[in-house]
């Protein structure tokens, strides 16, 4: 497994991380020995970066990840967590005092003293532009209480706001084959100030692991059936924004595009590791077999596959099906 610099930390992280959402909540019902499952084979495959949040399943993933840990001492893992979503996402909430609450509760759920990498929760605009979010974060750095912190966004002026301060250790942004504006800005301002770059919703929410048809359906407390419209939270953290019919087309046409043996979900992590400036690409899991087929995408990085050809079959699809709804919103 390829490894990157993670910013300024100090730390190594692989080019292939695990996205955690799917073993908390709001992707249907994940047992929980299915996720330690999905984080045993991700370790064994060399897979050093967990990526999670307070409010994914309320705290359930932290709380798994911690005890999955604890029974691997040495482990080499970054766990990478998020704050700021378990209350209402305004500006005068993110303050000292809630931060401090926040970061106690998950180094509570995690079982462990300092966190790793805690990341402001796609945070209202106002407090990534604010000075005094970065005294606090500085704060908390200071008292040990966290090693680095960074700051996943929505949108791409969210993370050039971010990229600009100078204690970011990293930006996690969806980037896609349905989400090619960070390529534009964000990817090179964050290689120039040494900011690491974790893509997130890299399958567009399922859409480009070539397994869905029009047919295929959703448990009501997925949010593949509840957010489709941005009903719960914003509608780009759920197919990316895509319309799911014209989703489904387009990842049809890119899997046309591979050749024999090479499956879309591999070719589209190997795609997004592969762009200048991404330090991780954070998929997720539900089950063993999409942990280690996550993994095995790392194979394709060292040069599986012709990654220009698929990289022009991308944009190519892209500028007729997707950009005209996408581009101008993120």
């Amino acid at each position: 497994m390829q490894h990157r610099p993670l910013g300024r930390s100090g730390r190594e992280i692989s080019a292939i991380g695990l996205g955690t959402w799917q073993l908390g909540g709001n992707w249907g019902e994940v047992s929980e020995a299915d996720a330690r499952a999905v984080l045993s084979v991700s370790a064994d495959a060399g897979v050093n970066l967990f990526d999670t949040a307070d409010v994914y399943g309320d705290g359930r993933s932290e709380e798994i990840i911690g005890r999955f840990l604890a029974e691997r001492p040495g482990h080499g893992i970054t766990v990478a967590t998020k704050m700021g979503r378990r209350g209402e996402q305004v500006p005068e909430n993110y303050i000292p005092e809630n931060f401090r609450t926040w970061t106690e509760r998950s180094r509570a759920n995690l079982g462990v003293d300092t966190l790793d990498l805690v990341q402001l929760h796609c945070p209202p605009s106002p407090v990534i532009e604010a000075d005094a979010t970065y005294d606090a974060l500085d704060a908390l750095v200071a008292e040990g209480s966290i090693a680095a912190y960074g700051v996943s966004v929505e949108t791409c002026q969210q993370a050039l706001d971010a990229i600009a301060r100078p204690n970011v250790t990293n930006v996690q942004i969806i980037l896609n084959p349905f989400r090619l504006k960070p390529l534009e800005e964000v990817l090179p301002a964050a290689a120039a100030a040494g900011v690491a770059v974790f893509a997130r919703v890299p399958l567009a929410s399922g859409l480009l692991s070539g397994t869905y048809t029009a047919d295929t359906t959703f448990a009501e407390d997925d949010h593949r059936s509840f957010n489709r419209n941005g009903e719960a939270f914003d509608k780009g953290e759920t197919f990316s924004g895509v319309d799911f019919g014209q989703g489904l087309a387009a990842a049809q046409e890119l899997a046309s595009a591979l050749p024999d043996g090479v499956l879309l979900p591999a070719a589209t992590l190997a795609w997004i590791a592969t762009r200048p400036g991404v330090t991780s690409v954070i998929p997720g899991a539900r089950n063993i077999a999409q942990a280690t087929s996550n993994a095995q995408a790392d194979t394709l990085i060292e040069g599986g596959f012709d990654i220009d050809a698929f990289d022009a079959a991308v944009q190519d699809v892209y500028d007729r099906r997707i950009r005209a709804a996408v581009h101008p919103h993120w």
